[in-house]
């Protein structure tokens, strides 16, 4: 019974973290990365499609991308699918390949950058925190429907709490490791 609550918390705080990660990859550095360009819908004839689904994706060097549609006939509706994306972008097309130089960014973009990585490492907290209440509340429920007794309430209170610190930890790493990319040039 306590086992199902701690793997229910667990699951749950696992699942914030995974979001912060991916929602990190997004977050622009001065580096190229494929991942900035994983939101990128495209118009393929008619239906709203991933970029991923109808190119290659590759970084030669640090602040390019190079697109290579599958398909030559979407190379323009590509490249307005890029432009749209309000990543700052402007891709440069030659009919086959489509480059997409990543500008530096200034100063201020970085600093708005940090803000949004806090941002979003805070929420993660506080989906984690929401986790571990869920589990104390379960435990309690369960302690005075007499299903466990008071000193397994208990440890599992500890057990769940020593989890969250885990989670809160490994999410301030990513937090600091992600403003550290960020504000390097």
């Amino acid at each position: 019974m306590i086992n199902e609550v701690y793997e229910e918390a667990q699951s749950m705080m696992k699942s914030a973290l995974e979001s912060l990660k991916k929602e990190f990859a997004g977050v622009r550095t001065g580096r190229a990365t494929t991942a900035l360009l994983d939101s990128v819908m495209v118009d393929y004839f008619g239906t709203q499609t991933q970029l991923r689904q109808l190119a290659s994706l590759s970084v030669p060097e640090s602040r390019l991308i190079v697109v290579q549609p599958w398909d030559k006939s979407v190379v323009g509706e590509v490249e307005k699918a890029i432009q749209r994306s309000n990543l700052g972008l402007n891709p440069v097309s030659d009919g086959k390949v489509i480059r997409v130089p990543i500008p530096p960014l200034t100063e201020e973009r970085r600093k708005d950058l940090v803000k949004v990585v806090k941002k979003s490492a805070e929420d993660r907290r506080v989906s984690i925190r929401n986790a571990r209440r869920d589990g104390n509340e379960l435990l309690k429920q369960l302690e005075k429907e007499k299903e466990i007794s008071k000193d397994d309430a208990r440890r599992g209170q500890e057990r769940i709490q020593k989890l969250t610190d885990q989670f809160i930890k490994e999410l301030d790493e990513l937090a600091a490791q992600k403003e550290k990319e960020v504000m390097e040039e």
